[in-house]
């Protein structure tokens, strides 16, 4: 008998004990694993920078039927390209959408309430539990107070909801970055729906919101948006230094949304 096997039987049931417990271990290490798989590839894990924000307002074009299409193409591209795309559909589209696609799936917008007598509004656990991921706050359509701003940003933060918030300059952007939102997306006002982007007809805005930004708070991602239609577009901004870019009509209400968002995605990899 070789000594390795003399040691075994003259450990006997110590060692029989032993490899129980290391049995045992091994066992519960691949259970923490696959749990830790399962909570941590929510589609939250799949925002990621440099990124495409696709808000589909309340355009014929991304409402109903047509948000999930316009949805699927979305995903579509994020798989031909590897560019993080996320949607922003209307409230009645999200469960749809986040049951249908992989892509992040964002909200145009929460309120800060909670649980309670507050009717008509849109509650952010409601959000979240129909499958969004993030939200829009304080888009230049839909404004909010600065206390109303800093409420919102913090009950996504209490519901796990990628918070976005949308402003007009720099300073402002500076101003927000300071209530610790995950996301600033600069448009000027003027700008959205003209097709004139504001990398180009603003650059000092962009560059500008980016310093003032990160000076402020550093782990704040910057996006830009407004006149946003084609892809030098999204490359001129991410040259000013965002993470990404908040579009609209651009895609939304394309000829061809398919080769719009194909052509937005192809300039984030060029650059």
């Amino acid at each position: 008998m070789s000594s390795d096997l003399q040691s075994v039987h003259a450990l006997g049931g110590g060692r029989r004990d032993v490899l129980k417990i290391v049995f045992i271990q091994i066992v519960l290490t691949f259970e923490v694993l696959r749990y830790t798989r399962v909570v941590s590839m929510p589609k939250l894990s799949r925002i990621r920078t440099p990124i495409i924000l696709v808000n589909f307002k309340t355009y014929y074009e991304a409402t109903g039927r047509n948000a999930l299409k316009l949805a699927k193409t979305a995903e579509k591209i994020n798989r031909e390209t590897n560019v993080c795309v996320g949607v922003a559909p209307q409230y009645v589209d999200i469960a749809q959408i986040a049951r249908t696609v992989s892509i992040p799936v964002f909200s145009q917008h929460i309120d800060p309430v909670t649980h309670g007598s507050f009717t008509g509004h849109v509650l952010p656990e409601s959000v979240k539990e129909a499958g969004a991921v993030g939200t829009l706050i304080n888009h230049s359509e839909r404004r909010l107070k600065l206390a109303d701003i800093d409420a919102a940003i913090t009950r996504a933060h209490e519901t796990g909801l990628v918070s976005v918030v949308c402003s007009n300059n720099s300073a402002v952007s500076a101003a927000l970055a300071a209530l610790k939102p995950n996301m600033v997306a600069v448009e000027p006002p003027e700008l959205i729906g003209t097709g004139i982007p504001v990398s180009k007809a603003k650059p000092e805005v962009v560059s500008g919101t980016v310093s003032l930004v990160k000076r402020i708070n550093p782990k704040v991602i910057v996006l830009c948006g407004a006149g946003i239609t084609v892809g030098e577009d999204v490359a001129a901004a991410l040259r000013l230094g965002t993470e990404g870019v908040l579009v609209a009509s651009g895609i939304v209400k394309a000829k061809e949304p398919y080769k719009a968002l194909l052509e937005f995605a192809e300039a984030v990899t060029k650059v």
